[in-house]
């Protein structure tokens, strides 16, 4: 079982998802009663013949396909509504089709459906579970650990004027000591094409992003310092400090999708080797063998990355730093 939204497209999601729709009609062979909401304050947007299509049909087929994510909102309004509406009545249509020439009767059309119910009740006891242990306490508690390891450094806020030789850069500080101002010159003299015309506007940033000669430079640079000329990769930089201050951890709001993911993956690993430990599974294949000819991984590449150990480890790749506007 994978966990993690369909990708479908074309003719390869109709066919994926007429399997779905094969199980549902399946079951609805006997007359019954008129259907109620299958959930609170759900709505009947559609029919297609006796079935009628739910805006919540419409909405799961959106989270299948990756356009919107679980619980964000889908508007009966909305264009993509409206696609996604379209394609659950064709799904319906080939699935009565389907059902019609007797397709559902070929094993092989049996199997298919049997495997598309596994997925099906896979991912509903993955949902569950998940559910029950991605709660706003333990997003909090991981975000308080995560808080707790993170390391806080200094923000700078600065310009440069980057020469080609040491000369000119020493001729523009001359020219700044003399009353000249920074964010013209920057524009008049600076060959940094990716700050030169917003008066060499670095931003804020922190050390760790920038060349070693930067840090170097401005280590203990304060605000309202002019720094260098010193020496860096396209030339002489010569730096005016405009701001320095505490960097600030990134929001709770902010670090959440990050943590709803992380959790998610942690609890869905740990279910699966409980499965896996608690069940008698043998694999009948052998692992992969190398062939001869066959491509091999550079000895450049870099080494794989072990899964977590541990039930709430350090995000994967993230950080709780942020930057204030």
């Amino acid at each position: 079982m994978t966990f993690r939204p369909s990708d479908k497209a074309g003719g390869i999601r109709a066919c994926a998802t007429v399997a779905g729709c094969l199980l549902m009609l399946a079951a609805c062979t006997q007359k019954r009663p008129a259907e109620r909401a299958p959930e609170a304050g759900d709505r009947a947007v559609a029919s297609v013949g006796s079935q009628t299509v739910w805006a919540s049909d419409v909405k799961r087929e959106a989270v299948a396909q990756g356009l919107i994510g679980e619980g964000e909102p889908l508007d009966v309004s909305n264009d993509l509504f409206r696609q996604m509406l379209d394609e659950v009545i064709d799904e319906k249509l080939l699935a009565a089709e389907a059902l019609k020439r007797k397709m559902d009767k070929d094993p092989l059309a049996q199997r298919r459906l049997a495997a598309a119910r596994e997925r099906i009740l896979g991912d509903m006891l993955v949902e569950s579970v998940v559910d029950r242990a991605v709660t706003d306490q333990a997003i909090q508690t991981l975000y308080q650990e995560q808080l707790k390891r993170s390391k806080l450094t200094d923000e700078i806020h600065a310009r440069q004027i980057v020469t080609p030789t040491q000369a000119e850069a020493e001729m523009v500080r001359k020219q700044l000591a003399t009353g000249a101002a920074f964010e013209a010159l920057a524009m008049e003299r600076s060959s940094d094409a990716a700050t030169r015309f917003n008066g060499g506007d670095l931003g804020y940033f922190t050390m760790d992003v920038m060349p070693p000669a930067y840090d170097a430079a401005l280590k203990t640079a304060k605000a309202g310092q002019i720094i260098g000329p010193f020496k860096v990769d396209s030339g002489w930089a010569v730096v005016k400090v405009e701001d320095r201050r505490q960097e600030q951890p990134i929001a709770i709001e902010q670090a959440r999708p990050q943590i709803v993911r992380f959790l998610t993956y942690d609890e869905v690993r740990d279910l699966l080797k409980r499965l896996r430990d608690q069940s008698k599974l043998k694999v009948l294949v052998g692992p992969p063998q190398d062939v001869p000819g066959a491509p091999t991984e550079p000895a450049s590449a870099p080494p794989s990355v072990p899964a977590p150990a541990s039930s709430s480890p350090s995000l994967p790749g993230a950080t709780l730093r942020g930057t204030r506007p």
